[in-house]
């Protein structure tokens, strides 16, 4: 019996003596680590970690690379307490580091050192544990390498476990140094930390959803703070989000600005896409009701009008009238050129071609004067038949640019070529597609148009030439084996001719039968 009492005060001094040896500040600071594991699409575990949390509204930071290919995150706190990863809001894979927020209203936070240590600095290693006070690890810096001038990578006289990667060093004072980062030499008593103070300055900016380490992960991301950076990343989000992902992102837009009118459009624009026209209006209103500049707000909300009606798409009142009421809408508060632009497309949807070609040259002594608009001019004399004053117009949207000519100038020299042959200007049209395949020598449906006219003048031999290279550049395109077997036949060929018409018909050209028919005779 004395012997069993013996024991049991021997084994209350040990724990006295543990407790005692562990920093004032432990049991507090041990509230702030938790583990991290994601999953991916399957439900299956990706990765874990361990981090700690920087803020009291939940925000934290981790290791990334469990991140990386998870669709879903959730922390486990020192209370066993589970709580959903919500978005990320920062990463860097180089260092392995990733700030985000948990979906908690209230955490208890690691402050940060206020500086980098140097030396020969005592710092402790603060594991995880779940509803006790961890026994913590001491040692020292035995090395601190610079990196992005004012943050250090951490080399330490320590003993650590790969599964404790990810939790806070700290300092005497119990703030978060470091984040414990696995040895990749595995050394004993050899660790590893990357500053907690460049992973707390870990921000989304507005291009950083291109960031390779956040396209890596299917986890949501957080907007940017400021306004104009959160326009653009709504932006960005459209090319690299899925729609669901980019849909969540325009919502927590509108909950973060609510008084911006860019998520308002964002959403009315996916909601349009769908047919939700009803819908799309509720949000186009009320991104007029919260404009600053309601002018732009009339016009986007015209634009999209205008889009869905000229495809035929017209219901619940949008039409290409409507369109035109809202965009004289836009006009009335501010008499920009370009909403008399967008009045000049509809009108030319509308087939009220002598209004739209009055608005399009007016244009032309605008600043926004361009080859475009010059162009649009010309389509409106052509539906009005004057061939003639078409060809001036696109004179002019040539003489936009300047020799030697640039590969934008392209579409402008074919539309004028194409339009110069109706007019029998055969060798000027030529010469135009000539410099049109020079500015753009790969692109299958120029060659197709410059063989087309090189056969229908009776230039065969460079008719055959150019065709050949259109086969060459689009082996499925039916267009060059049409114009090749049609200069064929032309130079009495008719063996070779008759087999290309044939393959245009196998790819489908509707026109191939009935030159087979006329040859096959």
């Amino acid at each position: 019996m004395k012997r069993i009492f013996l024991i049991l005060n021997i084994l209350s001094l040990v724990t006295a003596t543990t407790c005692s040896a562990q920093p004032a500040w432990t049991k507090k600071a041990a509230q702030a680590v938790f583990t991290l594991k994601t999953f991916g699409a399957d439900g299956q575990l990706v990765g874990s970690s361990n981090g700690f949390f920087v803020g009291e509204d939940g925000e934290a930071v981790s290791s990334f690379a469990p991140f990386k290919g998870a669709q879903r995150a959730v922390v486990i706190d020192a209370q066993g307490k589970e709580l959903a990863v919500e978005y990320l809001t920062g990463a860097n894979e180089l260092y392995d580091v990733a700030k985000f927020k948990v979906d908690s209203k209230k955490t208890t936070a690691l402050k940060t050192a206020p500086a980098e240590v140097a030396n020969g600095t005592a710092l402790w290693l603060l594991p995880y544990a779940v509803k006790k006070v961890p026994a913590v690890v001491e040692g020292k810096v035995s090395s601190a390498e610079r990196f992005q001038q004012d943050f250090s990578y951490y080399t330490l006289d320590m003993n650590s476990m790969e599964q404790q990667s990810g939790c806070p060093i700290v300092n005497a004072n119990g703030e978060a140094v470091g984040i414990l980062q696995p040895s990749a030499d595995g050394k004993q008593g050899v660790s590893y930390a990357v500053s907690a103070r460049y992973a707390n300055t870990l921000r989304i900016s507005g291009l950083a959803l291109n960031d390779p380490a956040l396209k890596a992960t299917a986890i949501a991301k957080a907007l940017p703070d400021n306004l104009d950076e959160a326009i653009v990343s709504l932006f960005v989000s459209s090319s690299t989000m899925t729609e669901a992902a980019h849909t969540d992102y325009i919502e927590r837009f509108i909950q973060k600005f609510p008084e911006a009118i860019d998520g308002y459009i964002y959403r009315a624009r996916i909601r349009a896409a769908h047919g939700e026209l009803q819908a799309a209006d509720d949000d186009m209103e009320q991104a007029v009701k919260v404009a600053t500049n309601k002018d732009d707000a009339y016009y986007q909300y015209a634009q999209l009008v205008y889009q869905k009606a000229l495809y035929g798409q017209a219901a619940n009142g949008w039409t290409l009238d409507r369109a035109l009421e809202l965009s004289r809408k836009a006009s009335a508060i501010n008499a920009l050129p370009v909403y008399r632009q967008q009045q000049a497309q509809i009108l030319y949807g509308q087939e009220k071609y002598q209004e739209a070609y009055d608005l399009f040259s007016a244009l032309s002594q605008t600043p926004l004067r361009s080859a475009d608009n010059y162009y649009a001019a010309a389509q409106c004399q052509q539906m009005l038949g004057d061939k003639k004053a078409a060809l001036a117009l696109l004179d002019s949207a040539v003489a936009q640019f300047t020799l030697p000519y640039v590969k934008t100038a392209a579409p402008y020299l074919s539309a004028r070529a194409q339009l110069e042959m109706e007019l029998r200007r055969y060798q000027q049209a030529i010469n135009d597609m000539k410099s049109v395949v020079e500015l753009e020598p790969t692109n299958a449906l120029y060659l197709a148009e410059k063989a087309n006219m090189e056969v229908r003048v009776g230039l065969l031999d460079d008719g055959i030439q150019t065709a050949e290279e259109c086969i060459r550049q689009a082996p499925e395109m039916s267009d060059g084996y049409l114009l090749l077997g049609l200069a064929q036949c032309k130079k009495d060929r008719k063996a070779e001719g008759l087999k290309n018409l044939q393959k245009a018909k196998e790819l489908g050209n509707s026109q191939a039968q009935s030159f087979i028919d006329k040859y096959s005779k």
